[in-house]
C-alpha cells in the first residue's frame, strides 16, 4: 500500500482509544521535552511516577537549570541511562539563557541529548511542526503496513520510512500535533512487538499488506545485535559503626558521577576479597553474607558477587560513610545491594 490512506482512520482511532498520559494533555514544550527524554529506552509505566515527581520538584525549565546536581540525580535514580539527566540539565541551562524553547526541528536538535526522533516528537506535539518521529513502534507499523522486508537496523531504512511518513503528514494543526503519537500508540498497543499483532483491533487492518499477504508476524526484519560482553565484579557492603561506605564513580563513562558501593574487578573468593579490603586500609571483623546479582546494560552485563562485612579502620580517602542511602543517587545496577544495605543500616547494635 501507499500510506496516503492512513491518516483519517488512524487519527479517528487514536482520539477514541489513546491512553490518557499526562504529557499528552499539554502543549508546554518543557513538559513534553521532559517526557520524551524520560521515555527514551524506558517503558511508559516506569516513567509515569518519575515524571510527576520530577515536575513537582522542577516545575519550570529555570528550576531545572538551577537545580543542584545531587538532587537531580537522586530524583532520576532508578530510571537508568543517567547521561539523559545530565543532558537534560545542560539543555535547560541553554533554554533558560536564551529565554525560550527552540520551536523548530533544527533548533531542537541543538539541545544536548536531543536526536532526530526526539526533535521531531517535540516539534510536532508542542509546536505543530510537520516532522515525522520514527521510533521502533513506527518502524514496525510501517513495515507491516507496506510489507517491507528492509532491515530496520540500517540507517537508510529508517531514513526511507521517515520520508514516507513525512509525505503523508496531515495538514490541520490539531492533527499534526497527534499524528506521531497516533502511529506510536498503534505500535505500542495493537501492532505490538514480541508476539502476533492484534489485527482484529487494528483501525487500518484493511489497508495492511502484511496482514493480506500473511507476512505481518515476520516483520520487521532486523539484523542481530552485537553480543553483550560480560564483566565479573565483586561488590563490598562495608559496615562501620552503623554506617556503610559509598564512593563516587568517575565523571565520565558508564554511570558517570553516581554513587556506588566499593567494588573490584573479578569474581573474588573470600580470601582474595579480604586482601582487597585491607588494601583499602580496613580490617575485616565479621563476614555477614554473600549475595550474587547481575545487571544488563545495552552493551555489557555485570555479573556481581557481593560481600557484606563489618570492618574497622579509616578506609580509602574516596569513601564516604553514610547512615542512609536517601541522599545519594545509587544506580539500579546495585539494587540488590541497596536492599541489603538498608537492612543492615536498620539493624543498629
Amino acid at each position: 500500500m501507499t500510506l496516503t490512506q492512513l491518516p483519517p482512520p488512524l487519527l479517528a482511532w487514536y482520539r477514541a482509544n489513546a491512553r490518557d498520559l499526562p504529557w499528552r494533555r499539554t502543549r508546554d514544550p518543557y513538559r513534553i521535552w521532559v517526557s520524551e527524554i524520560m521515555l527514551q529506552q524506558t517503558r511508559v509505566a516506569a516513567v509515569l511516577s518519575y515524571y510527576a515527581r520530577f515536575l513537582e520538584a522542577f516545575p519550570t525549565v529555570e528550576a531545572l537549570a538551577n537545580a543542584p546536581e545531587d538532587r537531580l540525580m537522586k530524583l532520576w535514580e532508578g530510571l537508568g541511562y543517567y547521561s539523559r539527566a545530565r543532558n537534560l540539565q545542560r539543555a535547560a541551562r541553554l533554554v533558560a539563557d536564551r529565554g525560550r524553547f527552540p520551536d523548530t526541528y533544527d533548533g531542537l536538535l541543538e539541545l544536548p541529548g536531543v536526536g532526530d526522533y526526539t526533535a521531531a516528537a517535540i516539534a510536532s506535539a508542542a509546536f505543530a511542526r510537520r516532522e515525522a518521529a520514527v521510533d521502533g513502534n513506527v518502524l514496525r507499523v510501517v513495515t507491516r503496513l507496506t510489507d517491507d522486508p528492509s532491515d530496520i537496523a540500517l540507517p537508510q531504512t529508517k531514513r526511507d520510512i521517515q520520508a514516507r511518513v513525512q509525505a503523508v503528514f496531515p495538514e490541520a494543526e490539531e492533527d499534526v500535533r497527534v499524528f506521531n503519537q497516533a502511529l506510536m500508540e498503534l505500535g505500542a498497543t495493537v501492532c505490538v512487538p514480541g508476539g502476533p499483532p492484534k489485527c482484529l483491533l487494528c483501525p487500518v487492518r484493511d489497508l495492511c499488506l502484511g496482514r493480506a499477504r500473511g507476512t505481518a508476524e515476520s516483520l520487521p526484519v532486523k539484523s542481530p545485535k552485537r553480543q553483550r560482553r560480560a564483566e565479573d565484579k565483586t561488590v563490598f557492603l562495608l559496615l562501620r559503626e552503623g554506617r556503610i561506605a559509598l564512593r563516587k564513580r568517575p565523571d565520565s563513562g558508564l554511570l558517570a558521577g553516581l554513587w556506588e558501593f566499593p567494588n573490584a574487578e573479578g569474581a573474588l573468593d573470600e580470601a582474595t576479597a579480604g586482601e582487597v579490603v585491607r588494601a583499602w586500609g580496613l580490617e575485616p571483623r565479621a563476614w555477614k553474607s554473600r549475595l550474587t546479582a547481575r545487571h544488563i546494560f545495552t552493551h555489557v552485563e555485570w555479573r556481581m558477587t557481593g560481600y557484606t562485612l563489618a570492618v574497622t579502620g579509616q578506609g580509602s580517602e574516596d569513601f564516604v560513610w553514610v547512615d542512609t542511602l536517601e541522599r545519594h543517587a545509587v544506580p539500579s545496577a546495585f539494587a540488590r545491594y541497596c536492599e541489603e544495605a538498608r537492612v543492615q543500616l536498620g539493624v543498629r547494635s
